[in-house]
């Protein structure tokens, strides 16, 4: 076969492999489609944050800086390292969750990425939920997942069994913006961990969470 022969044979073949490999984005409900444009115009920023909420339950994160990095962005998924610091771990900084949210046939998810310092998966990982309403352009809402459920379960997490997870974001630019991550529980309306992050001024990027 000559040069020009294969190529033309060889052209078909190419196309449907860069097909097989274009990343989906599954289209989104308007709301969900303004928010995940807001949470897309943040990407690889990085923005300083704190506690936000009084609950005595979570004392350890009080006074603790904390930062929000958009570390990886594709048309399907942006995930998001969430650093909180402790003079306890290597480099006084605990960098083992990556908050996950990605687009599906349903609406969006939200999945959380917990290493360890050696980069190995944590036994609790991967947890989180679907939004099951269209939610607003500045906020959407994860009720826990059943396959969240059996893992608390398994693991013995039983008062996580009605989580909710909230993620708020304003579009980058904005002079005001913020950006604040949130949980409630459906059995216990005293429960409320809330951090949010100054969205209106990047600061420098941190290292890599653990494992990414």
């Amino acid at each position: 076969m000559n040069r020009a022969a294969l190529l033309t044979a060889l052209l078909p073949l190419s196309a449907c492999v860069a097909t097989a490999e274009a990343p989906s984005a599954p289209p989104l409900p308007a709301p969900q489609q303004a928010f995940w444009d807001a949470l897309e115009s943040h990407c690889g920023n990085a923005y300083a944050g704190s506690l936000a909420t009084e609950d005595a339950r979570d004392e350890a994160f009080r006074g603790k800086r904390m930062l929000a990095h958009w570390a990886e962005c594709t048309p399907a998924r942006i995930a998001i390292a969430f650093h909180i610091e402790d003079a306890d771990k290597a480099g006084g900084w605990d960098r083992s969750r990556t908050w996950l949210v990605s687009r599906t046939a349903e609406g969006l998810r939200l999945k959380h990425d917990h290493r360890h310092a050696d980069g190995s998966v944590d036994a609790v990982t991967q947890y989180g939920g679907d939004t099951s309403d269209q939610g607003t352009p500045g906020a959407q809402d994860f009720p826990v997942d059943p396959y969240s459920i059996a893992l608390f379960e398994r693991e013995g997490l039983d008062l996580s069994l009605t989580n909710v997870w909230r993620v708020e974001v304003d579009p980058a630019g904005e002079p005001d913006a913020r950006f604040a991550y949130q949980l409630t529980r459906r059995n216990d309306p005293t429960r409320l961990f809330r951090v949010a992050f100054d969205a209106a001024r990047p600061v420098a990027a941190p290292p890599p969470a653990w494992g990414w």
